[in-house]
């Protein structure tokens, strides 16, 4: 089976190089047009619109293209330092947002474009033909839009680069997969019916190529369905990894014997899935809060030791988790335009997000009672919003790994405070709300 590498649209936008270099392309023809209009010495407009002679466009132009070409190598070169002591400190994993970052592109493209202009404007100066007077006035325009374009850039860069910025960037992203992916708690259109077939037997499709998905889109999926009079289970979701060779779904013929014609749906599985080489947030709301737990469990190793860092990331998950609790998570039915199931996809569940988050911080920050007392102070806001026993299940679950992982050398006061947020989590599942919330809200309590 063939999957596709990536979307297009998504790989332009994270690449660094495709707006400058679109805006490179198009003032290149911008100037060439404008090396065509040389009006007569004298002339008043031209006079107006450029004073100066010759040598002095030359010159100018010079000055552009050479300064606008050092003060770009310096910046973005100091820029890659950042970056690179931003991945080591919080995580590699953030380091693809700043590709996607609009701002950092379009100052890219502002500079790009003006050194462009500049050099090729060098070509139309010469005393023996009249002076094309737009070229150097353009190029004296994106010199000084280039001057502010990096004065704002230095200001973004730094602003970007701040765990919290970071922090709210990955917390929005994936606060708008949630809502995209899941449909609402009470809308049961998607659940899958129990008398579907599988998910033992029926005929396996298998990868042809290694990488994470991306993206499963399920509309080409049941057309294809449709066509052929089949019925498949996939089994990967976006941020899974496939190896080559491994099975990625089942299919049946309708009325539930094994499809021996399950090749029939490769080309519609190509064109639903998409494989890159890195995961995306646009389809993976695990993603975000993969991010979020990097910098947590980053936050509090040895190295850095920053336990608040840690709880604020926690913070952020918090929200995303309770949003997760309002949305209908697990398995989705796809019909046809005759309303017949022809697919169904799998996606996490309750459980996994808790453990995504839960795991590696409580594993991690078994000994700092700063950290675990943030993940229960989680455990208690989605105790307050639970939707379900299964929910509230789970959620007892996690605490009490959490009391289970707890380091036994923390001192009684410490030891305590967990304890003591422990029961609040307690009442909160039992519906006791004021009691499991009466302490002060933040970073520690005070008794």
């Amino acid at each position: 089976m063939g999957i596709n590498r990536g979307g297009k649209g998504e790989a332009l936008r994270a690449s660094l190089w495709f707006w400058p270099a679109v805006a490179a392309a198009g003032s290149l023809v911008v100037t060439m047009l404008l090396m065509t209009v040389r009006p007569e010495p004298g002339t008043a407009w031209a006079t107006v619109v450029w004073p100066g002679g010759s040598d002095a466009a030359s010159t100018m132009l010079q000055v552009v293209a050479t300064s606008i070409m050092t003060a770009t190598t310096l910046t973005f070169s100091l820029t890659v330092v950042a970056l690179q002591l931003a991945s080591q400190q919080f995580s590699p994993r953030l380091l693809r947002e700043f590709a996607r970052d609009p701002k950092t592109q379009i100052v890219l493209a502002v500079l790009i474009s003006t050194f462009v202009i500049s050099v090729t404007g060098l070509r139309g100066m010469g005393s023996e033909t009249p002076l094309p007077v737009l070229v150097p006035t353009l190029a004296l325009v994106m010199g000084l839009t280039s001057a502010g374009a990096l004065v704002m850039f230095l200001g973004h860069i730094v602003r970007s680069l701040r765990v919290d910025s970071m922090m709210v960037t990955v917390h929005q992203e994936a606060a708008a997969t949630v809502a995209e992916a899941y449909p609402d708690y009470d809308d049961h259109s998607k659940d899958p019916s129990p008398e579907l077939p599988g998910p033992e037997g029926g005929t396996l499709l298998y990868s042809s190529r290694s990488g994470f998905i991306q993206a499963v889109r399920p509309s080409p999926l049941v057309e294809g369905c449709a066509e052929h009079g089949l019925f498949f289970r996939l089994g990967i979701r976006p941020g899974d990894h496939v190896a080559a060779g491994a099975p990625i779904g089942s299919a049946w013929a309708v009325e539930g014997s094994p499809a021996a014609d399950a090749e029939a749906l490769e080309a519609a599985v190509e064109e639903a899935v998409e494989m890159g080489f890195e995961r995306t947030l646009e389809h993976d709301a695990a993603l975000g809060l993969r991010q979020l737990t990097d910098i947590a469990v980053k936050a509090i190793s040895p190295g850095i030791n920053d336990p608040i860092t840690a709880a604020h990331a926690i913070g952020y998950c918090t929200d995303l988790i309770a949003r997760l609790q309002h949305r209908k998570l697990g398995p989705q039915q796809h019909v046809d335009g005759q309303g017949i199931v022809r697919l169904v996809t799998p996606d996490r569940d309750h459980r996994y997000y808790l453990d995504l988050v839960c795991a590696p911080v409580r594993r991690y920050g078994a000994g700092e009672p700063l950290v675990l007392t943030a993940l229960l102070r989680m455990l208690r806001a989605c105790a307050a919003t639970a939707r379900d026993d299964s929910q509230r299940t789970e959620i007892a679950r996690q605490t009490e790994l959490i009391l289970q992982t707890m380091d036994p050398g923390l001192i009684d006061a410490d030891a305590e405070e967990i304890r003591d947020f422990a029961r609040r989590i307690e009442l909160a599942l039992a519906g006791d709300l004021d009691g499991a919330f009466r302490d002060r809200a933040g970073e520690t309590r005070s008794v």
